[in-house]
């Protein structure tokens, strides 16, 4: 039997489910009973929260570090050599990619102005702009990317990917700066990797024309923070962020206060029923692994 230590009560009976599999319930803001030492694979809650990654040390026999988010940056050099790191990918794509959708249908269909008009019970009709037709670019075709996609095709609009690496309907970031200047919307979902770190600088700003929309869904340090706020200081594009740089924002930080930005504190992922299709994923993988097989979303150095 492997034993395997969750965070939350919530996740005890998914995990229990695993054929091979014994579970047991942690506290991320305490030291290890001795009778939890010997477990082989942790689950870290989500966000990491009190001494999870000293939990790490404490785990002699551990081979398997399963997460209950897609992200993996902040885990990365943090295991010993030997322990398997595992992402819950698969999760959280579908509600990011409503995010996305929520947020240009917002920006097009002018909401805000509309609820603005309705505070000062002002009947304003007014024509506005349509996602139907729009030239919209996901940078990253991983699993947001890949629900994205969807949702936008299903609105009319024409979707070009780009990925880390080309393939068979993915075009490569090489080839980003002919593509960006033809672009409506500009969407990011990529992982926060050494090379995605800054990949939207001046430069990639600068290449996209007038009046398009920027929305990152990926990470704040993706962005040029400082070129994002000028950029919208001149009023030449639209902006939705899910996520900043830093994060969270400090109260005097411009971005409160540039035109055109819609902006939302990291909520891409936190709707009702998150939790349940984490621990979903995550059983999965843990089932994999159990087998003796690698996990699909097995982090392979930096991912």
């Amino acid at each position: 039997m492997i034993t395997v230590l969750v965070p939350e009560e919530s996740g005890l009976d998914v995990v229990a489910g695993i054929d091979g599999v014994r579970v047991a319930r942690y506290d991320p803001d305490k030291p290890l009973p001795d009778h939890l030492r010997h477990a082989e694979v942790l689950v870290p809650d989500n966000p990491p929260t009190g001494m999870v990654k000293e939990r790490v040390a404490e785990l002699p026999n551990l081979r398997l570090v399963q997460l209950l988010t897609a992200d993996a940056e902040s885990w990365i050099g943090q295991t010993p050599d030997g322990v398997l790191l595992s992402t819950c990918r698969g999760a959280h794509g579908g509600s990011t990619a409503e995010w996305v959708m929520t947020a240009l249908l917002t920006i097009y269909r002018e909401f805000p102005w509309f609820s603005a008009a309705a505070s000062q019970h002002r009947w304003c009709p007014k024509r506005t702009d349509t996602l139907q037709g729009k030239q919209v670019l996901v940078l990253g075709a991983g699993d947001v990317g890949r629900q994205l996609r969807r949702r936008l095709e299903a609105f009319d609009a024409r979707v070009p990917m780009v990925g880390l690496t080309p393939r068979d309907g993915v075009y490569g970031v090489e080839e980003l700066p002919a593509l960006l200047r033809w672009q409506d919307v500009v969407a990011l979902a990529v992982p926060l990797t050494s090379r995605t770190e800054g990949m939207v600088d001046a430069g990639f700003l600068a290449a996209m024309p007038d009046g398009a929309v920027l929305v990152n869904a990926a990470r704040g340090p993706v962005v040029h923070t400082d070129a994002l706020v000028a950029e919208l200081r001149n009023g030449r594009l639209r902006v939705a962020l899910d996520v900043t740089d830093p994060e969270p924002l400090p109260t005097d930080h411009p971005l409160w206060t540039v035109p055109g930005l819609l902006l939302t504190p990291h909520v891409g992922g936190s709707c009702h029923g998150a939790q349940e299709r984490s621990y979903a994923v995550a059983a999965r993988q843990i089932a994999q692994f159990v087998s003796g097989e690698l996990p699909d979303n097995l982090v392979h150095g930096e991912y």
